[in-house]
């Protein structure tokens, strides 16, 4: 989607109705400047506020997504482009979540044992060896809770048995057993334990 298109947009409607970022953004309870943000190209509106946003401006959701006006005849092509667009972000900030769970839990996990090797291994006051062992595994341990909460909302599991696709609960994320990302869990829709495999979308 092309957030600046998007954000002129939005700014030619809400002048087309005489309204101020300030006004605006009254109206949804919101700050000028997340208004003034969106009208430049920096963000998108929240999908919590964007069905409010579009009943004020009178425009619906798809014209919103798509930055002007659509014709009645063309509705149904750029819905289905829309909801396509928006589904490839989604599962593009989903790959850049999973991404950063790496960039974070590699370097630590690495930095942790070169920690724990040199407490081994060099000569040092024992009170010191055993400060570093414990940095070393707090920080492990650490990283470790912070990247599986990563996971856990980044994209959907799946069943392997009913292929219904879930995010689960942290803690269910965090003790189940798991080789990679592939988690041993209880289906909520089937009930069932599998080996469930993390995927980007909701569905295929």
């Amino acid at each position: 989607m092309d957030q600046i298109k998007i954000g002129t947009f939005i700014a030619s409607c809400r002048k087309e109705l005489g309204l101020t970022q300030a006004a605006l953004a009254e109206k949804l309870g919101i700050s000028d400047r997340a208004v003034s943000k969106w009208e430049t190209g920096k963000s998108m509106p929240d999908s919590g506020i964007m069905l409010e946003l579009c009943d004020l401006l009178n425009i619906n959701v798809n014209e919103l997504l798509s930055g002007e006006r659509i014709m009645e005849e063309f509705y149904g092509r750029q819905a289905e482009e829309n909801l396509l667009a928006m589904r490839k972000e989604i599962e593009e900030k989903n790959r850049q979540m999973l991404r950063t769970e790496y960039w974070i839990s590699i370097p630590a996990v690495v930095a942790g044992l070169v920690i724990v090797m040199i407490a081994f291994f060099i000569e040092m006051p024992i009170w010191l060896r055993i400060t570093l062992i414990t940095f070393a595994i707090v920080m492990i341990f650490t990283v470790a809770f912070i990247a599986v909460g990563i996971e856990q909302k980044a994209g959907y599991y799946e069943c392997q048995n009913c292929h219904h696709r879930y995010v689960p609960s942290y803690w269910q994320t965090n003790l189940a057993m798991h080789v990679g990302r592939t988690r041993y869990m209880k289906c909520p829709e089937c009930g069932k334990r599998t080996w469930q495999t993390k995927v980007l979308t909701k569905e295929d």
